[in-house]
């Protein structure tokens, strides 16, 4: 053993004490603390040994709980590993016996299963920290150090991951944990680590009689053996043992009367901080007859004053749980309510003493820095602190496990593990290996079975008792023979007989051909040339004699009197499930078989036709709006409909997908294109796009053979499940991988390679729940056997769907009002977009034409043309502007510009007359920088008696003749001018 679990230290926090905990310095409030260690006893590694009948029992070991050190136990002497390095996990592990103690040489199996979480390191019972030492005590169990099975056995090991989304997970470790019962029937069970998943797995093996080795599970409740945890041993510091420490440092100083609680609970985690003081607070409470209270400190603004007040109220002795910072913050607000002065002590419970900064509690500790050389100011205050820790074992043997527990864990995992009192909880599951082993191998011993320790019968019935009745095995009479043979002969003339019949009616139906449908009875085109909305709208794949597709996959089409979709096929009277029994199956959740054509080259099936669409095709419209109600409803109908084929004669799917869901009018998911796997041919070629695209709901196991076979597995409906509820819950696709951009072809090849870790879609808890995530962690599992069928599918469904126990005419109602408000929110999108771009054209509108002409175009009115008498025309024109544009490169005389075309035809509105004509032409004859004026607008200038105008004279003008012109200098500046 690596050392005695359940120890605990005492360590001051200020520089001054020395790293040698128990001597006092002067004013320090604590005197040396004597050891109540008990001394082992001879030849045996363990102080205390359990007896055979309680560790038989699987109750808790006894442990040395008021210990400020731990005893120095015996350990396994380190070797070096045998040739060819250490055995892998998961593959059989012989261990150390000899063959000579099996005379006959035979070799038992042990299963032992771990649930532990996979990847998340910062938890003391992560895989990758543990994993190394289950490898380094099975090795010892190998080479016979300590010799403790009596006999070769073959050591096998499964693993499971209890981690959901980092973390660990409540529902994902019961479940994996059954699994492990089912599938691989284990001998003992390692793990879990945290409480909750903890107390749900140890229910389980208390009801299965199967030993629960953990070293976590720090909560007091698992004490409790009588009921639910009688088969629960924790080899590792639990709460109760802490509660007892601190129960014995209490009696020591004579603190008989109050103590104050102060700790962190955060209830979205496992609550390690509550779980680890509720020891301290039971113990005072119940066993010392404390007054204890406890105060839930909170980290928000204001929270550490409130505990400062609860400190001042409750007690003198106080003992902190939480973070660092919490620590930090309370002495920082003590030092200045002047509560260090030695009145007060703080004990800071700080398990595996992430305070102390460094990596281990033997090192340098400076708990009052908030980093590197960050001195807070709080040294003197933390004189008054002392820190209870693991105590770490400090033996040669357990430094070299601590060694080779980091090399291995950073070369099978890649993971940098430090040196740290984590790896202490690493150690406890070594001890937990080599505890079973001593368990087995004792009542191995005694003669009992490794299943429930039971010994073998003394007086097996029908062995020493032959005189009993009931073990008379006289021959049977020859009356009594005759009788039994013709008993059975009727029997297998009448199953005879019923065989042809059935088979005589089978042919009878089939050459009736009530199923057949003729060619010329289905009509491809516009459904109102027949029977207006009596049809129905069909999709084609047609095929010739040899099953050559014709590539007319998703043709439209209508079948007179019958609501059907039809679908290519080679039929064949040797197919597995002819029509006549396609016709009756008959259920909600599944498309009606209607019938066949099996006129050449023209070979179909027709099955109901749902006009809502596919699932997939209602996943990707935006524009419908889908409440998790709804897509509760939608998930329970496939798993209806799954159940029910399941549970049918076609036994199997064997191409889900979500195209493979249609919705009918009445929003009720259907489940199309099952069985008749024979008589149906894809439309698209070989390595295509599309082709693999329809592969993304493929379970690997089938992509793996190289093509799907006609008789699928119901196993693998289940992983094409999984995939639609990942497609429903995310609503972005199927097989959707956040941060990865994959073409269909390359995710179907990830998926058969089967490569570790097993390449599956994204999962995102906030968006859909956790039940959810479990179960399509479930569905899409890589071994078919660990998948759920769909009847627990639906129990499953039931527990976290409430809404799924209304009624059908309920549902169906709400279907159909969140419908109704779809369209009424869509309705009124589309009209807040007619009348912005109604704004747009009218301003538009306006910028072209005038208002009023803009408005009797409007008004569907004719414009009709104006006169006026008396108008002024100005024109400006750049001199020289030619000439510079014919001098200039493109570039310097173009600039951006916006063009648009309004209509089909470009609206104007035009002046014209002789007036228009005259301002032209005097514009032509301008000169640059001066305004050039008529006689005619001189006069009217004139009148206004404040412009200045100087004769220019008689210009010549183009059709026009001589005309006498001015040049408009400007206007005077005179007050007196109005």
């Amino acid at each position: 053993m690596l050392g005695a679990p359940g120890a605990w230290t005492l360590l001051p926090s200020a520089p001054q004490i020395p790293s040698c905990w128990g001597h006092p310095q002067p004013g320090h409030p604590f005197p040396k603390i004597p050891s109540c260690r008990r001394a082992p006893e001879p030849g045996h590694p363990l102080p205390n040994p359990p007896t055979l009948e309680s560790l038989r029992a699987w109750t808790p070991l006894p442990q040395n709980l008021c210990v400020l050190e731990t005893p120095r136990t015996q350990a396994p002497r380190p070797q070096s590993p045998p040739q060819g390095g250490p055995p892998e996990l998961g593959h059989p592990l012989p261990t150390a016996a000899a063959a000579a103690a099996s005379p006959d040489g035979a070799v038992a199996n042990l299963t032992v299963a771990v649930v532990l979480p996979e990847r998340n390191v910062s938890y003391a019972w992560a895989w990758p920290r543990v994993e190394p030492a289950l490898s380094l005590a099975l090795e010892a169990l190998q080479r016979g150090e300590p010799p403790l099975l009596p006999r070769p056995f073959s050591v096998r090991v499964e693993f499971m991951s209890s981690e959901l989304g980092g973390a660990c997970s409540e529902y994902v470790a019961p479940l994996k944990a059954v699994d492990l019962k089912l599938y691989h029937d284990p001998d003992v069970l390692f793990g879990p680590g945290c409480v909750y998943p903890a107390a749900s797995v140890g229910r389980f093996a208390s009801h299965w009689r199967l030993p629960l080795i953990t070293a976590g599970a720090v909560a007091v409740g698992f004490s409790e053996k009588r009921e639910h945890y009688r088969t629960t041993v924790r080899t590792g510091p639990s709460a109760p043992k802490l509660g007892a420490f601190v129960s014995h440092l209490h009696a020591h100083f004579n603190w008989s009367s109050r103590a104050a609680l102060l700790y962190v609970d955060r209830k979205t985690d496992d609550r390690p901080y509550y779980f680890t003081i509720e020891g301290v607070f039971q113990e005072l409470q119940d066993g010392s007859n404390l007054t204890v209270r406890h105060h839930i400190y909170s980290p928000d603004e204001g929270g550490a004053d409130t505990a400062i007040h609860f400190i001042k109220a409750s007690g003198r002795v106080v003992y902190l749980c939480g973070p660092p910072e919490m620590l930090r913050r309370i002495m920082q607000l003590a030092q200045r309510e002047n509560l260090t002065n030695g009145d007060y002590v703080f004990f800071y419970v700080d398990v595996f003493g992430e305070s102390l900064r460094g990596d281990s509690a033997r090192d340098a500790f400076k708990p009052w820095q908030q980093g590197p050389g960050q001195d807070s100011g709080l040294r003197e205050a933390f004189q008054t602190v002392l820190v209870i820790t693991y105590y770490e074992p400090q033996n040669p043997e357990y430094q070299h496990f601590q060694t080779q527990l980091i090399l291995r864990a950073k070369q099978k995992f890649g993971v940098q593990l430090n040196y740290s009192l984590m790896n202490l909880v690493a150690g406890c599951f070594y001890d937990g290996v080599l505890l079973y082993a001593m368990v087995l191998n004792e009542t191995l011993r005694e003669g009992g079975s490794k299943k429930n320790g039971a010994p073998p019968l003394d007086n097996p019935p029908c062995v020493f008792d032959v005189d009993d009745p009931s073990c008379d095995k006289t021959p049977l009479s020859t009356l009594a023979i005759v009788a039994l043979g013709t008993g059975l002969t009727f029997v297998m003339f009448g199953i005879s007989s019923f065989l042809i019949f059935r088979k005589l009616m089978l042919e009878k139906e089939l050459a009736s051909m009530l199923w057949r449908i003729r060619w010329d009875e289905l009509h491809f085109g516009s459904a109102e040339r027949y029977h207006k909305g009596a049809g129905s709208r069909l999709t084609l794949s047609l095929l010739g004699d040899e099953g050559g597709s014709l590539r007319l996959c998703g043709h439209g089409g209508w079948y007179p009197g019958e609501r059907g979709r039809v679908r290519g096929c080679p039929a064949s009277r040797r197919c597995p499930f002819p029509p006549p029994q396609m016709r009756d199956i008959q259920f909600n959740h599944l498309t009606r078989f209607i019938g066949a054509c099996i006129d050449p080259p023209n070979i179909c099936i027709v099955t109901e036709y749902c006009p809502r669409g596919s699932l997939q095709d209602i996943l990707e419209n935006e524009s419908i709006n889908l409440d998790w109600m709804f897509r509760y409803s939608l998930i329970n109908d496939i798993v209806k409909g799954m159940a029910f084929l399941h549970n049918s004669i076609i036994g199997h799917h064997g191409s889900l997908k979500s195209s493979n869901c249609v919705v009918d009018s009445r929003f009720v998911l259907k489940i199309t294109d099952y069985g008749l796997a024979s008589f149906r041919s894809p439309c698209d070629g070989e390595d295509t796009h599309a082709l693999y695209a329809k592969k993304l709901w493929t379970a690997p196991e089938l992509l793996q053979k190289g093509r799907l076979p006609p008789q699928g597995m119901q196993k693998a409906d289940v992983y094409s499940f999984g995939i639609i509820v990942q497609e429903i819950a995310l609503r972005n696709g199927p097989f959707y991988i956040e941060g990865m951009d994959l073409s269909p072809k390359e995710i179907v090849q990830k998926v058969r390679n089967s490569q570790k870790p097993f390449f599956r879609p994204s999962i995102d808890i906030g968006v859909h729940s956790e039940e959810l995530a479990v179960l399509m962690e479930r569905c899409w599992a890589q071994e078919p056997a660990e998948r759920p069928d769909f009847g627990q599918i639906k129990i499953f469904i039931r527990r976290f769907n409430k809404e799924g126990s209304t009624s059908i005419l309920d549902n169906l109602l709400s279907r159909m009002e969140q419908y109704a408000n779809n369209l009424e929110k869509l309705v009124e999108e589309r009209t807040q977009a007619y009348l912005e771009e109604k704004r747009k054209a009218e301003n538009l509108l306006y910028q072209i034409l005038p208002h009023s002409v803009a408005e009797q175009l409007k008004r569907g009115e004719t414009v009709r043309a104006e006169a006026f008498d008396s108008v002024t025309i100005y024109f400006s024109d750049i001199v020289g502007f030619t000439a510079l544009s014919a001098e200039s490169t493109p570039m310097q005389v173009g600039s951006p510009v916006c063009a648009g075309v309004v209509g089909l035809k470009m609206p104007r509105y035009c002046l014209f007359g002789d007036t228009v004509n005259t301002a032209s032409r005097m514009e032509s004859n301008g000169q640059a920088l001066k305004i050039h004026v008529s006689s005619t607008t001189k006069e009217v200038l004139d009148e206004f008696g404040c412009f200045e105008l100087e004769l220019r004279g008689d210009v010549e003008m183009k059709g026009k003749g001589k005309m006498r012109t001015y040049w408009l200098l400007g206007e005077r500046k005179d007050p007196k001018v109005v």
